[in-house]
């Protein structure tokens, strides 16, 4: 691919440069120290490589999960000539611990949904799961299939996947959904002298100090380390550099998923709701 060809060469004339695939947003994400030199890359592009390309800002992956028990039945029922369509579904949904996943659990007896049509219910759950109530994917749920009925004609594949997917829309807006930011674990490095400073720049934005320490192997230099919403990222390494006369760095991964509740959530759905709208 030319694009991931000449990020390549972007990087090796400038290591500071690194690109991620974050196959979740479906996005190829250009890291740098600040707007300015991630501009300066996309001309770079344009007039070395022939390259014109869009840049935005970074998505924030975020996701959504629930705070209570459902339990809801959906039945798709169509007739339009010859064979009709008929799946029904009573689903359990209930609020699984941060971090586990997804679980779909098969709890029907005495044959209501025949074994054939319980994948399918599990794919229309799935199908959902895909983008919630508020926008965004669900995680940490888990789903069972209590009971159900079928006809012996017109039950399909595609009615009972359709039916869970009803299912899930009507029985997740009883469970209290809630929004989830990133958290990432930082690690920042500057001399002792600015660890106030860089402290007093992890609070400021919705971050929590996990501790300090001398950096090994560079004295008079402290290691600050703390959890930041992914969010309040942006333009880090410009204020970093600010308060530390340049010499400020920083790493980072994911660590974990919290709630955003309050004016803040509100705000994530509505431009999310108004992105895909002009989508």
């Amino acid at each position: 691919m030319k694009l991931t060809a000449a990020l390549a060469r972007l990087m090796e004339e400038d290591p500071s440069l690194s690109i991620e695939h974050d196959s979740g947003m479906h996005q190829l994400i250009l890291w740098g120290q600040g707007e300015i030199q991630l501009q300066i890359a996309g001309e770079r592009l344009k007039s070395k490589f022939n390259l014109p390309v869009r840049m935005q800002r970074a998505h924030v992956p975020y996701k959504e999960t629930i705070r209570k028990p459902a339990s809801q039945h959906a039945r798709h029922k169509k007739q339009s000539g010859g064979h009709g369509q008929f799946g029904d579904v009573t689903l359990e949904i209930r609020p699984l611990g941060r971090g586990v996943g997804f679980n779909f659990v098969d709890k029907v007896v005495g044959g209501a949904v025949p074994r054939q049509f319980i994948p399918s219910v599990e794919i229309g759950v799935r199908d959902y799961l895909n983008r919630g109530l508020l926008g965004f994917p669900v995680v940490d749920v888990e789903v069972a299939l209590t009971d159900g009925q079928y006809h012996s004609v017109d039950s399909s594949d595609m009615a009972f996947r359709t039916a869970a997917r009803m299912g899930m829309s009507e029985g997740m807006a009883k469970c209290e959904p809630v929004l989830l930011e990133p958290v990432l674990k930082v690690s920042i490095a500057a001399p002792t002298e600015f660890t106030a400073n860089v402290q007093r720049l992890v609070t400021g934005r919705r971050g929590h100090i996990l501790g300090f320490q001398p950096r090994e192997g560079w004295k008079g230099w402290d290691e600050t380390m703390a959890h930041l919403p992914q969010k309040e990222m942006a333009d880090l390494i410009v204020e970093l550099r600010s308060l530390t006369m340049g010499v400020g760095t920083f790493d980072w991964g994911f660590d974990h998923l919290q709630e955003l509740t309050g004016r803040l959530a509100d705000e994530v759905v509505q431009r999310h709701t108004k992105s895909v709208a002009a989508q």
